[in-house]
């Protein structure tokens, strides 16, 4: 499976950036890229989406990033604050999976576009603000196209986080027999157009 390849690869990319191995480094993580857009492309192809795959994509995701993070940080190229601040926001939806399956919906929640895009967002910054590590015009130009990814990510990854409470904050007053106009009751699964998306909360 292409998610797992990924997730093996994570350590190596980390000691790729510590070693300051950049190139091999990009390589490695245009490869997972790449094969995280293949992986998703042949099971909608083939129609063989599974849970283990819906929680390891963004797993994976996540790993990447944290490993980016703390490569940059250790090297002095992003300052902790920035680490400290997607940190926090994977701390701060952690509690949400175990409240959604105690209501019955298996843990998941269908996937925001927000959450998405801000995730995108850091996968590009990440690799760009290494590349701007280096001197010259092309490093330069990397790097502040890197940051501008980099705080529209974070951003937009907050944003999500907000996002996924206010949905959350929806099903328990539905499960306490309150519901919202428009949320789902006790026990009802997500619409068909959502369902097909739903997996762990980027």
């Amino acid at each position: 499976m292409l998610s797992m390849a990924r997730l093996v690869g994570v350590p190596f990319f980390l000691w790729l950036v510590l070693v300051e191995q950049d190139w091999w480094a990009l390589g490695l993580l245009v490869f997972a890229g790449l094969s995280d857009w293949l992986d998703g492309k042949l099971a909608r192809a083939l129609n063989q989406t599974s849970k283990l795959g819906m929680l390891l994509d963004p797993a994976a995701d996540r790993l990447y990033i944290f490993a980016t993070l703390v490569g940059l940080t250790i090297r002095d190229i992003i300052p902790l604050w920035l680490l400290v601040a997607l940190v926090a926001r994977e701390l701060a939806i952690t509690p949400i999976a175990p409240i959604v399956r105690r209501l019955g919906y298996g843990g998941t929640l269908p996937v925001h576009f927000i959450g998405k895009t801000g995730t995108l967002c850091l996968l590009y910054a990440f690799p760009l603000l290494l590349l701007g590590d280096h001197d010259g015009a092309a490093g330069t130009a990397a790097k502040i196209i890197g940051w501008s990814f980099a705080i529209w990510g974070t951003a937009l990854y907050w944003w999500a986080a907000v996002l996924y409470w206010a949905q959350t904050r929806q099903l328990v007053l539905a499960g306490r027999g309150a519901p919202p106009d428009g949320a789902p009751g006790p026990g009802a699964r997500p619409p068909a157009g959502e369902q097909k998306g739903a997996e762990t909360p980027r």
